[in-house]
């Protein structure tokens, strides 16, 4: 596999400990699991024993250490070698959720849970996005009133990835005015009364991932589970969204990746015309294509990653390397379906499987069109 331009001999190595794991404890349950809308809750714990639930986060939390450089190969090897994005996706909830309570939590906050979610005892989810409120984070209407020592939550959030299973969310609620100043991060724990699982969302991809959607009806929260200062989430939001655009930029790297194998080794042993697929310039031409639009995209996400890790600005390329990404994906994987001809479309082939996960990015993380405005936004026009 080609690597990226931060790689060093440490990432290496978490790649073969990350490659042995998903290779013989997801690998062999993908199509089952993706099948089942589900994989077992014991997969955290697992997850937890290898460090993979701990990559990026403090040491005297528990976990172990390094940055995105470390989260982003773990990723990567999570698909290619498990062959499953939902669970890849569904075991990395936290990487979106945990941010803004190490960042902003107190102590008390972040041993009760940060600790046991990078111990793998734990799921947590990330919930921001609302029935009507999407990639417009200052328009959502969950409200938390203050009542003494507790916020009353009323309202509704959708497309929350573990949302189902997690035992506590980091929600994003309208504290104050209408605008992005209004809004705090609380969290609100499984248990409270008035906390509801809607129901389970049936999607396109992902399939071995849950999505929620959550209702609130009069939950009391504690004001001890607001993280940082009212009225102060969506900075903290907004913090949040460089690495994770760079997460979803890194994902579709792996799915093209794993799209390209599948149909290397597919046109090496399928025969038509007395001779196999890749006997074909056609379908050579096929394949080196999506090697160069799969090693350009790697190239720039890879570039973005270090100048994030040097200090720098980096909203706008990180839009353009998710937009890049999200563009490449989509066209690897259909060259993938249309490689192995009708079994391409069949449930069992994982490219089946990679084509429909692939549909979700241009649209998760921060739609395209929201992504070309931040890009227009920085360049002055």
């Amino acid at each position: 596999m080609a690597e990226y331009l931060f790689e060093t001999d440490e990432h290496r190595e978490l790649r073969a400990q990350i490659r042995r794991f998903a290779s013989t404890e997801i690998a062999p349950h993908a199509h089952e699991w993706d099948e089942a809308n589900e994989f077992p809750r014991e997969l955290y714990r697992r997850a937890a024993e290898v460090g993979l639930l701990g990559l990026g986060y403090p040491e005297e939390l528990g976990g172990g250490g390094g940055n995105i450089g470390h989260g982003l190969v773990a990723s990567e090897e999570m698909v290619v070698a498990g062959k499953s994005v939902g669970t890849c996706v569904g075991l990395g909830s936290h990487g979106i959720a945990l941010p803004p309570i190490v960042a902003l939590g107190t102590d008390e906050q972040k041993e009760r849970f940060v600790r046991p979610v990078i111990a793998g005892e734990k799921v947590c989810a990330l919930a921001i996005t609302e029935p009507g409120a999407g990639s417009d984070v200052a328009a959502i209407r969950t409200r938390a009133e203050r009542d003494g020592d507790c916020y009353v939550v009323n309202g509704s959030k959708t497309f929350i990835t573990s949302g189902c299973r997690a035992d506590f969310i980091t929600a994003a609620v309208r504290t104050g005015g209408g605008s992005h100043g209004g809004i705090s991060l609380l969290i609100i724990e499984r248990n409270t009364p008035g906390f509801t699982v809607s129901r389970k969302l049936h999607k396109t991809g992902w399939w071995a991932s849950d999505t929620a959607e959550l209702a609130f009806d009069d939950c009391r929260v504690p004001v001890d589970n607001i993280i940082g200062d009212e009225n102060a989430g969506f900075i903290a939001i907004m913090m949040n969204f460089v690495t994770e655009r760079l997460a979803l930029a890194s994902q579709c790297v792996a799915i093209a990746e794993l799209a390209y194998r599948e149909s290397v080794a597919y046109a090496k042993e399928r025969e038509a015309f007395g001779k196999t697929l890749a006997g074909f310039q056609v379908t050579r031409h096929k394949l080196a294509d999506m090697a160069t639009r799969l090693a350009a995209v790697r190239a720039l996400t890879g570039e973005v990653v270090m100048r994030h890790l040097d200090g720098e600005d980096c909203a706008s390329l990180a839009a353009m390397a998710k937009n890049a990404s999200t563009d490449m994906c989509s066209w690897v994987c259909d060259q993938a379906v249309q490689i192995h001809g009708g079994y391409g479309y069949m449930r069992e082939y994982v490219v089946e499987r990679l084509y429909r996960d692939a549909r979700i990015y241009p649209i998760g993380g921060g739609t395209r069109e929201i992504m070309n405005e931040i890009i227009a936004k920085v360049e002055g026009y």
